[in-house]
Order: structure tokens, then C-alpha cells, then sequence
């Protein structure tokens, strides 16, 4: 099984000074999805949870909705010339009901989880294939004092962070404010898939009364991943992009960025914000 960090030999510099050191990095493998034996996906991830990433995977694909429609995931033998196990493919088993859309299976064969369609076909894609709309029954609001503790608190839950520095992460906070899960990953999908695929197996989708914060940007595919979960909000520390912003104001999706200490930008869904009216001047 592969290890979460790794140490390498580094020569380090400091102010003119030279030493030589090991130092801690992130670990980051290739993993191969398989879906009912058939290649499907590779991405890049760092190794753990792996049949949580793969099952999050097939939900940002529609493949998946419930506990239900999982048989089971197995690490696959033989992978290798000299059939050993390399810890690097995954077998992802349906239930017998389950239908399989063909778009997925023929966009993402050998492809890595970070691509997909691109503009208004990745909008109608998300939108047709959504399972759950993004509803506020009962109505769902979040102040924005409550957005500016969760960055810390994120943070204060990093443990590979502070001995790699090379990680992003992605939590599930409960509309008090409360941390429900939190994942590391060299990538930020991945950390998201492993939120979504822990929440599947535990029979917790949709994730409709839940807040997803990113350590990063706000891509249109982290965005993707909120909405095929449920999740009416998505707050990042950094910017979104413009195909994010679209698919959240399509979707009803609360989109929040730059969330820095108390200040923060809401580009779409602001019903679920609650803001307090005061003056402007021009």
C-alpha cells in the first residue's frame, strides 16, 4: 500500500548556508478506476481512501447515488507484468439496477478525474444528470461570520499539511458550523471525491444540509461535484472560475470565494446568506 508522505534527500539553503536533510513530501500515485471490470479513470491522488475516492468518483459521474447501488470495490490483483499488487487499481462493482450512463464511460476512459466537457455541454451535462436539486426545505442560511471561522478550523484539521505543505483539502461543515468530515489530497478533486465517496457509503447523500470548503480555487468541476452531491453550498478560499459561477447560478448553488478572515465575495446563491443591509456610498 502506498505511503501518504514519503522522504526525500534535499540540499537546503539558508541564508548562504548549505545542509543537507531529508525532508517529508506528499506522496502522489497513479490510481486507476474500473468500473464493472472495464477501464474507466486515472487520476493522481495521494494514496488512502482509495475506494471512497473511486466511489466519489462515480457520483460526480452520476454513476452512483446510494449505498444501494454499490456492490463492492476491490483493490485488483496482477496489475503488474509479475502479478503483484500494486495497490493502484481499483474494481468498482454496480449493483445489477444500476444503468450506466454512456457519456461517461466514453468521456473518461484513460483520462485523469480533472477533465471533462467543456462550457454550456459540461452545464447541460450537470444539470441533466444531477440527482438531487439543490432545494432549502428546510430553508438552509449561513451568516457570514459562521463562513469566516471555517478557514481556521479547516486548517487546525490538516494533519499531512503541516508535515508536507503539499496538500489540499476539502471539508464537510454542518450548516452550524460544525466539522462533519474533512480529506487530504494532492488534488483537490480527489479530496472532494473522498468527502463525497465516505458520505456514499455511509448512506449520507444527498449532502443537502451541508457546507464544502476548498483550500484552493472554486473550478467549474469542484462546483460539478458539490451539485451531483446535493450540496447547496461551496465556499473556497480562493477565486472561482466563470464556468463555476455559471453552473452554480444554473443549479441554484451557493458560490462563496476569497473567504479570507472576514472578508469573503458571494457570487451566486446569496438567498442563503444573511446579510444585513447597511449604506453605500458611491
Amino acid at each position: 500500500m502506498g505511503r501518504v508522505t514519503e522522504r526525500r534527500k534535499v540540499i537546503r539553503i539558508r541564508d548562504g548556508a548549505v545542509s543537507s536533510r531529508p525532508d517529508t513530501l506528499v506522496a502522489e500515485e497513479p490510481l486507476e478506476i474500473r468500473l464493472n471490470g472495464k477501464p474507466l479513470a486515472i487520476t493522481m491522488r495521494t494514496p488512502g481512501d482509495d475506494f471512497a475516492l473511486a466511489a466519489g468518483f462515480l457520483v460526480s459521474e452520476g454513476v452512483l447515488g446510494a449505498a444501494s447501488d454499490l456492490l463492492n470495490i476491490v483493490y485488483c490483483a496482477g496489475a503488474t507484468v509479475d502479478g503483484s499488487n500494486t495497490y493502484n487499481v481499483v474494481d468498482v462493482r454496480t449493483a445489477p439496477d444500476v444503468v450506466l450512463p454512456d457519456i461517461t464511460l466514453e468521456r473518461n476512459v484513460y483520462t485523469t478525474s480533472s477533465c471533462g466537457l467543456c462550457g454550456k455541454a459540461s452545464l447541460d451535462a450537470v444539470r441533466t444528470t444531477a440527482r438531487w436539486p439543490i432545494s432549502d426545505v428546510p430553508p438552509l442560511r449561513v451568516g457570514p461570520e459562521l463562513l469566516a471561522t471555517l478557514p481556521d478550523r479547516l486548517r487546525a484539521a490538516q494533519r499531512v499539511f503541516d508535515r508536507t505543505g503539499g496538500l489540499h483539502a476539502a471539508a464537510l461543515f454542518d450548516e452550524d458550523g460544525e466539522l462533519l468530515d474533512i480529506r487530504e489530497d494532492v488534488g483537490r478533486h480527489n479530496a472532494v471525491d473522498k468527502l463525497v465517496g465516505r458520505a456514499l457509503q455511509q448512506g449520507g447523500l444527498p449532502l443537502s444540509r451541508s457546507i464544502l470548503l476548498v483550500s484552493g480555487r472554486a473550478s467549474f468541476e469542484l462546483a460539478q461535484k458539490a451539485v451531483m452531491a446535493g450540496i447547496p453550498v461551496l465556499a473556497a478560499v480562493s477565486a472561482p472560475s466563470s464556468l463555476a459561477v455559471d453552473l452554480a447560478a444554473e443549479t441554484g448553488l451557493t458560490l462563496v470565494g476569497f473567504l479570507r478572515g472576514s472578508s469573503m465575495n458571494v457570487y451566486a446563491g446569496e438567498k442563503r446568506i444573511t446579510l444585513r443591509e447597511t449604506a453605500t456610498h458611491g
